[in-house]
């Protein structure tokens, strides 16, 4: 059945703290990973239809192939220090992420794609004093993402797809001595099959010279089951169904890649996700939720922002079996300072990243990356949240890192 916890967990949100601003876990390959996300205009492999499917009929190999990844997702704490509430902590978390592409063999002018990734995410499950807000906090996203890509002429191609993707959640909440009168808690679970597309186009006017763009729509999740509300001191519990929309955002990526040498590749990302769409969270019910009504049933602003993110990577072949990769991105958050709070504390991130793969026949190949994501610290003065609770001191996030090791492997057929 579907509940409001998925809905409530993506109002955190992605990349846990995600991987990426917001809850947005743009790496599901090897290359990805191993590229800081900066894999689009040089996509090549099985994962391009899933980051460039325009470019699968470019692709010098004209065999199907399958590749087949998992990405071992590891989160610090993170660490508060307020003035009015004292300190806290996040548990660490270490989750594993499956991924699959495909890519059929060469049809002509045409060639289709599959991949099954998970594109957001998130867990933060405070020990303290956030509990009030978050005891815990989960996501999780499973997208299924059938593209086809069609060859116009020798150097231009476009491509596009379906967007499938299913979502669970978990979100608890108890009161810690925070809420004045009462002590209100919920406890949800729930999930959503929501549809969106992706559209892509790709040019390459030299042989040295490869330029992209791709477009990811907006989904939103509409999600309609019970939630319940309960106290420990006064207000009686209420099982009541209710409903809540909210949107996964539109993104832009525009790519270039360039041949530096015969065996080297930069390629620049700069990319848009259209965060501005998230205005407010606003739970509704058929009847009055009583009592709970202020904590659990007046539209909650949201206000977040559009945002860029920078990315950068580098691919050298080695020799014909290795080829190594490295990338740098800078990634803006979303969210602003005053409408940031214990579900997600979110601030810009610096991301670096190294990978390789390696050619063990001509059929088979096997990779690595390593990813170090690395937050700012997030400093709200007091006064500032549009939160009562955090506006009555200043607050201090900090400490929050995420580590992502990718492996996995492509055949060949």
């Amino acid at each position: 059945m579907k509940k409001l916890a998925l809905v409530s967990a993506i109002s955190l949100a992605a990349s846990g703290q995600a991987m990426a601003a917001a809850y947005k876990l743009p790496e599901s390959s090897i290359n990805a990973t191993a590229l800081s996300a900066a894999y689009v205009a040089n996509a090549h492999g099985a994962d391009a239809s899933y980051y460039n499917p325009a470019a699968m009929v470019f692709s010098e190999e004209q065999r199907a192939s399958i590749e087949a990844d998992l990405t071992l997702v590891h989160l610090t704490s993170i660490n508060l220090t307020s003035t009015n509430l004292g300190t806290d902590a996040t548990k660490t978390e270490n989750i594993p992420v499956p991924t699959f592409h495909y890519i059929s063999p060469a049809m002509d002018n045409m060639r289709f794609g599959l991949s099954v990734v998970a594109p957001g995410g998130l867990s933060k499950r405070w020990k303290g004093i956030g509990k009030t807000f978050a005891e815990e906090f989960t996501l999780e996203t499973i997208e299924l993402n059938p593209t086809i890509s069609f060859k116009v002429n020798d150097r231009f191609s476009i491509g596009g797809g379906l967007r499938a993707i299913f979502s669970s959640g978990v979100v608890k909440s108890s009161d810690q001595g925070v809420i004045p009168v009462i002590s209100p808690s919920r406890d949800l679970k729930g999930d959503s099959w929501d549809f969106g597309y992706n559209l892509a186009f790709h040019f390459e006017p030299t042989e040295q010279l490869k330029l992209s763009a791709t477009y990811r729509s907006k989904v939103d999740l509409t999600v309609e089951g019970n939630a319940t509300l309960s106290d420990t001191v006064a207000l009686p519990t209420i099982y009541t169904p209710a409903s809540v929309e909210i949107p996964i955002p539109a993104s832009l990526s525009l790519a270039a890649a360039y041949d530096v040498t015969p065996d080297t590749t930069m390629e620049l990302v700069l990319e848009r996700t259209y965060w501005s769409a998230y205005k407010e969270l606003d739970f509704e019910y058929p009847a009055s939720v009583g009592g709970y009504t202020a904590l659990f049933d007046n539209p909650s602003a949201k206000n977040w922002k559009d945002s860029n993110t920078i990315r950068i990577g580098v691919t050298h072949q080695v020799n014909p079996k290795l080829t190594m990769m490295a990338g740098f991105a800078y990634d803006e958050t979303p969210v602003p300072e005053a409408y940031a709070g214990f579900e997600l504390p979110d601030s810009d991130a610096k991301i670096f990243s190294v990978g390789a793969r390696y050619n063990y026949s001509d059929d088979l190949s096997i990779g690595a990356a390593l990813l170090y994501d690395q937050k700012k610290k997030l400093a709200i003065d007091a006064g500032e949240s549009t939160n009562p609770f955090l506006s009555g001191g200043s607050q201090t996030f900090e400490d929050a890192r995420a580590y992502l090791l990718t492996v996995g492997l492509e055949y060949k057929f």
